[in-house]
C-alpha cells in the first residue's frame, strides 16, 4: 500500500473492523446514529479525513507544478515552494493524526466487545494464569499441585515501622 492515501487506509481499516463496506456503514451511521455512537465517530474522523486528503492533493500539485524537470524556478517562486512544502507537512500530520484516531476508535470498540464478556469468566482466565506463576516449597514434589497463597498480611508486617 505505498501510494495509498491516508482516506485508503482509513477506509479499509473502518471497512475491516465493521465487516461491511463503507457505503453501508456511512448509511447507517446518519440512519441509526445512536445505534452506533463509535461508528459515527468514526465516519466524523473520515469526513475530516476527505477534506485533508483533498489538501494533500492540491498541495503536491502545486509544489509538482513548481518545481517541475528542467525548469528554474524564480527567486519569487522559492517562498511559494517553501509555503507550500510547510502546508503539505501540516496536512500530512492532520492525515496522520485522524488516522490514529480511527485506531483508537476501533481499539475502543474491539476492547468494549471483550468487557462484556462475563466476569466470572475473565476472573477464571486470571485465576489459571496465576496457577502458573505460584512458587514450589523445596520438599514438595513437582506432581503435587502448589499450596495456597495467604491471603492476609504476614506476622512480620504487624509490628511498627522504623
Amino acid at each position: 500500500m505505498p501510494d495509498a492515501t491516508a482516506l485508503d487506509q482509513a477506509t479499509t481499516m473502518i471497512e475491516n473492523a465493521w465487516g461491511r463496506p463503507i457505503e453501508a456503514l456511512e448509511s447507517l451511521a446518519v440512519r441509526s446514529p445512536s445505534e452506533d455512537p463509535l461508528l459515527r465517530s468514526v465516519m466524523h474522523i473520515r469526513s475530516s479525513l476527505v477534506v485533508t486528503d483533498n489538501a494533500v492533493g492540491v498541495h503536491q500539485d502545486r509544489l509538482h507544478a513548481l518545481s517541475r524537470p528542467g525548469r528554474v524556478p524564480a527567486f519569487y517562486d522559492l517562498e511559494r515552494i517553501t509555503g507550500s512544502a510547510a502546508d503539505l507537512r501540516v496536512v500530512q500530520a492532520e492525515s496522520r493524526t485522524s488516522l490514529q484516531a480511527i485506531s483508537h476508535v476501533i481499539e475502543a470498540r474491539e476492547s468494549a466487545a471483550t468487557a462484556g464478556r462475563a466476569p466470572a469468566a475473565r476472573l477464571a482466565q486470571a485465576a489459571v494464569a496465576r496457577s502458573g506463576h505460584a512458587p514450589r516449597v523445596l520438599a514438595q514434589s513437582p506432581d503435587q499441585p502448589a499450596p495456597a497463597a495467604a491471603s492476609g498480611p504476614s506476622v512480620a508486617a504487624l509490628g511498627p515501622h522504623r
